[in-house]
């Protein structure tokens, strides 16, 4: 009976030494190793990436013990080189740990096509904002004659206009043809040989104003029928120009007007 206590004794002495270490041994690899190979309680404040390039990107990490991985959704900007970082997760002042990696988003070599907006007929103010938008850059902006104050008549690239619906170059400068509110110039249209309610029709139609309506004898004519127009067809003319008619006399009319008389 000694014997057996004895034994059982020495059994709960075992395993009261192995709790006991098993204890230390979880302790120490808590808040001894753990803390001194991850350097628990200290941190790494994220330093600005945007703007560095990818060739100098590696060793400026490494410096700091960090790592880095580049984006599948990298964008671009005319206004960066290319291969530049253009954002950056964390960012800049964020406090991590050692050989944390920094997601990166790269500037494209190059640009990628969007679709060129329509401008046309819209504000030059609006046009501002929707090339904006878009990625593009408003260029050089030229005024024509136009009845409407700043309203875009064309958009250009490298001088040729461009449709709404191209592909355009994200980046690519646009130019404006901007309306000055003066009247834009056309050619005027055929009045001759159209009776007088049609010719006038023409005129208020074409943005014009009916003038002095003359009449003059002509027997090979019916009474009513535009003889003469000022400004002639094909004259350049803007928006708001009076034009005078000069229309076959009735058959009873005595009195005959000449070109003289305008």
């Amino acid at each position: 009976m000694k014997l057996k206590a004895n034994s059982l004794k020495d059994l709960f002495i075992h395993l009261g030494i192995i709790i006991g270490l098993s204890i230390i041994l979880v302790l120490s690899f808590f808040y001894i190793y753990l803390p001194v190979t991850t350097h628990h309680g200290e941190s790494i404040t994220v330093p600005q990436l945007e703007g560095v390039h990818l060739d100098e990107l590696d060793e400026f990490l490494l410096e700091r013990d960090l790592r880095y991985e580049v984006t599948a959704d990298s964008g671009f900007s005319a206004e960066q080189p290319a291969l530049t970082v253009l954002s950056q997760d964390p960012k800049e002042g964020k406090k991590v740990k050692e050989n944390r990696k920094i997601y990166v988003s790269l500037n494209a070599t190059s640009p990628p096509d969007v679709k060129m907006p329509k401008l046309v007929d819209g504000s030059l103010k609006n046009a501002q904002m929707v090339l904006e938008s878009y990625g593009l850059l408003l260029g050089k902006i030229t005024y024509e004659p136009h009845e409407f104050q700043n309203a875009v008549l064309k958009q250009k690239v490298n001088g040729e206009e461009i449709e709404a619906g191209a592909d355009v170059a994200k980046g690519s400068t646009i130019d404006l043809v901007i309306g000055n509110g003066l009247g834009r110039p056309f050619s005027m249209p055929e009045l001759v040989g159209n009776n007088k309610e049609d010719a006038e029709f023409i005129i208020i139609g074409s943005g014009l104003q009916v003038g002095k309506v003359k009449t003059r004898e002509d027997d090979e004519k019916a009474a009513g029928i535009v003889l003469q127009q000022y400004p002639e067809s094909g004259t350049s003319v803007r928006t708001g120009n009076t034009v005078d008619i000069w229309v076959v006399a009735p058959k009873n009319e005595d009195e005959l007007l000449t070109p003289d008389e305008i």
